[in-house]
């Protein structure tokens, strides 16, 4: 595929799967939603590899390195992603999720001594206070349940996770490890991990056979889990992180535009404010790591 198609097929993509979360939540409890999707993720990765012969034997320290990173970033962070949308719009959860490449630079600054630029910093505030302007008018008509706060609280978490998850996948690239192996792997500890903490927690394992929730599994286990991130290594192969990192950018336009369609979401004068503010944050972070490409 051409690469302006891939870049679209990413957004389109993630900006998507958001909504589809919303057709997880109810009856099956978050963690055992989230098992399912990865476990059938995974399982289409194995059979990927074993089809293409990719060798798939790591070192114990490499597995240990790589359950880590899936238990992070295939397990809790989607763990909070989840109890968010039970809480807020999804599309304000994806604007949240729009901090992920200011944090990403970041924790690598934080775990590998990586120098941020003055720059880079003023990108990176930018970004947050647009995404603080963008929630605003949800805290200003706050109730007492406290729905906006907890999803709001959730999702910065899972932001904060996955951004961890992030450095340590930076790490593991640095150190040689195939892209399409780790993964795999990766998204098999976090499948494992869900399936301790939902039997820890003594969640029921309940499988709604109705076209709703198997559709948007499918929909999310293949395409939000597989396809948008073959896309998007591809993209990363061709041109660079720096500028696949737009994706970031437009990703949350797109759930926002989709809240409104089918969750009720209201655009309003500090919702399209809030998107200028961390559309040019981004903007200013991602042009100057495109200039830094390894």
């Amino acid at each position: 595929m051409a690469t302006l198609n891939l870049f679209f097929l990413c957004v389109l993509i993630w900006g998507s799967t958001w909504i589809a979360i919303k057709f997880q939540l109810g009856t099956v409890a978050p963690e055992v939603s989230l098992f399912y999707r990865f476990l059938l993720a995974s399982a289409i990765l194995f059979a990927f590899c074993w089809f293409k012969k990719l060798p798939l034997r790591f070192t114990p320290r490499q597995h240990a390195l790589l359950a880590l990173q899936g238990t992070l970033m295939f397990s809790i962070s989607y763990i909070f992603v989840y109890h968010a949308e039970m809480h807020v719009v999804s599309g304000l959860v994806a604007v949240g999720y729009s901090a992920s490449p200011l944090l990403n630079m970041l924790v690598v600054r934080v775990f590998y001594g990586t120098p941020m630029s003055l720059r880079v910093t003023l990108g990176a505030l930018l970004g947050i206070a647009g995404i603080v302007i963008i929630f605003w008018p949800e805290f200003a008509t706050l109730r007492g349940d406290g729905n906006v706060a907890l999803g709001s609280a959730f999702t910065a978490i899972a932001v904060i996770i996955s951004a961890v998850a992030s450095g340590l996948v930076t790490r593991n690239s640095h150190h040689g490890l195939p892209v399409w192996q780790t993964m795999t792997w990766g998204m098999f500890y976090g499948t494992m991990a869900l399936l301790l903490i939902s039997l820890v927690t003594g969640r029921v394992f309940e499988l709604p056979l109705t076209f709703p929730y198997i559709s948007s599994l499918l929909y999310l286990s293949i395409f939000g889990s597989i396809v948008a991130f073959a896309a998007y290594y591809t993209l990363l192969h061709r041109i660079g992180a720096g500028r696949a990192g737009y994706i970031g950018v437009m990703v949350p336009v797109i759930a926002l535009f989709i809240s409104a369609m089918f969750e009720g979401f209201r655009w309003q004068l500090a919702t399209w404010a809030g998107i200028a503010l961390s559309f040019a944050g981004n903007v200013i972070v991602l042009r100057q790591s495109a200039q830094q490409r390894p």
